[in-house]
């Protein structure tokens, strides 16, 4: 699998300068460089199909790499809020504080619900960092119906 684009869309202290966030970068991008699919294949295919493959055996793979490559936690429930917003797709541990990875698999209000979590954690300073991995329009047509893009949550990115 591969990464199109990159985009920051918060930038403030130092994180992004420092040697964690290098680190993090690129276990981020070993992890999505290491996805095959179909499951057990050598290398990433889509079936060209529309809504013809599963967003969910795309987001294991890259979790699983995560977990078993580089020692992120998965399923991480953090409770930095009344109620807890939901569990974190995955974190990495810096002392003490964590970065939040978040891989689109709903719908785009879940894209938003998605972000609005990582946020509320970099606002209550539980988060470093945060990251969403979304696919492309291009990628879009063949994934799952109405699974959250990037074109589609691009407008919201001021806020």
């Amino acid at each position: 699998m591969k990464i199109v684009k990159e985009v920051s869309l918060i930038n403030r202290g130092g994180f992004e300068k420092s040697q964690e966030w290098s680190v993090i970068q690129s276990e981020i991008r070993s992890a999505i460089d290491l996805i095959v699919y179909p499951t057990g294949a050598s290398n990433f295919t889509i079936n060209p199909a529309r809504h013809g493959n599963g967003v969910k055996p795309i987001k294991n793979a890259c979790m699983t790499a995560l977990q078993e490559n580089f020692g992120w936690e998965l399923e991480t429930k953090i409770t930095y809020a009344t109620r807890s917003p939901g569990r974190i797709d995955a974190t990495k541990r810096l002392n003490g504080d964590f970065f939040a990875l978040e891989w689109e698999t709903g719908n785009i209000s879940s894209s938003h619900r998605a972000v609005n979590k990582m946020v509320l954690g970099l606002l209550r300073g539980v988060f470093l960092g945060s990251a969403l991995v979304l696919p492309s329009r291009k990628l879009y047509a063949f994934l799952t119906d109405r699974i959250g893009n990037y074109e589609e949550l691009e407008p919201y990115f001021d806020v």
